[in-house]
């Protein structure tokens, strides 16, 4: 609490509602909202401008050079999939301080490869991994531990201690879903987390705002849910991976009607955009569909027992 009670117009009894409140860092403080710290920390809106600002001022969230920017990137981590083509065309695979989204049909393998990552996540750095923990929001009743022992074994690693690393909460509504969002950064404060999984993202808007009339309420939601999770990812170095169920378009006479769930404030929002689709012989075909620093590409991979292969 005493890099809180430095700032200005912060005393002893404001830092303590921070401090209760959830808010371990100036950095948190200074990327939050007038309201989200209305809410959270009980405070007036006079008083959260006053210290939002403050703690802007003492982080430095001004203008940086590119080349400082450049040089920060470096350092982030990515995890492998297990297919060198897949990771090849995601820049080195699920990078850190970001969501990657892959969709695609049920059967196209969105949820073994989430799998794979819980598992690959673990690996050192040099095999491919961060040594770190996963957690994982399942909303459709996807995770399978016996999965997560096959591909733990064909990695080298014990399957027991695998699964120790790996937190499920299972979502039951959006609430319920976003409010698990929130205990993310208490649990990456206390634990060495480094990947984060959503099974699917945005299953359960789907099934709550039926119809154009909930449409708006709907993206206004997600769209609140997806800035968490970047403020996550940003503030506690970690990946976000999310699976998105998709829809067929009816008025596609000609190409692939297939297409995601959440429209543009989804597309937007995240880091990369990978389409899967099922091939011939067991065999799945993933499409960088957009990536802010690389070119549309595709890698062709397989589902096997051991996991994710080329």
């Amino acid at each position: 609490m005493t890099e809180f009670e430095e700032l200005e117009g912060v005393g002893p009894a404001i830092a303590e509602k921070l401090h209760s409140a959830g808010y371990d860092s100036l950095e948190r403080l200074a990327v939050s909202t007038t309201s989200e710290l209305m809410e959270a920390a009980e405070v007036g809106m006079r008083v959260a401008v006053k210290v939002i600002n403050a703690a802007r001022d003492a982080v430095n969230m001004g203008y940086e050079k590119a080349s400082e920017v450049m040089e920060r990137r470096k350092h982030l981590g990515h995890i492998l999939t297990g297919s060198p083509a897949l990771d090849k065309i995601i820049g080195g695979g699920v990078e850190t301080q970001g969501l990657t989204e892959v969709f695609g049909e049920f059967g196209s393998g969105k949820s073994q490869l989430a799998h794979q990552l819980c598992v690959n996540v673990q690996l050192p750095p040099e095999q491919g991994g961060l040594r770190g923990k996963a957690l994982y929001i399942d909303t459709e009743n996807t995770f399978r531990p016996e999965r997560i022992e096959h591909m733990a074994r064909a990695v080298g690693l014990d399957p027991e201690v695998v699964l120790e690393n790996i937190y499920i909460a299972r979502a039951r509504t959006t609430d319920h879903q976003m409010l698990l969002a929130e205990k993310i950064q208490e649990m990456a404060k206390e634990g060495d987390v480094k990947l984060v999984v959503i099974d699917s993202l945005t299953s359960l808007f789907r099934a709550e705002y039926c119809g154009r009339g909930a449409l708006a309420e709907r993206q206004q939601k997600l769209g609140r849910h997806i800035a968490a999770l970047h403020k996550i990812a940003e503030l506690n170095d970690l990946a976000v991976f999310v699976t998105n169920q998709v829809m067929a378009r009816p008025d596609m006479f000609f190409g692939d009607p297939t297409k995601p769930i959440g429209g543009h404030v989804l597309g937007h929002a995240m880091t990369a955009r990978v389409y899967l689709r099922k091939s011939k012989a067991n065999t799945r075909v993933a499409k960088l569909v957009d990536h802010p620093g690389l070119p549309p590409e595709s890698a062709t991979f397989q589902i096997v027992e051991a996991g994710i292969r080329d």
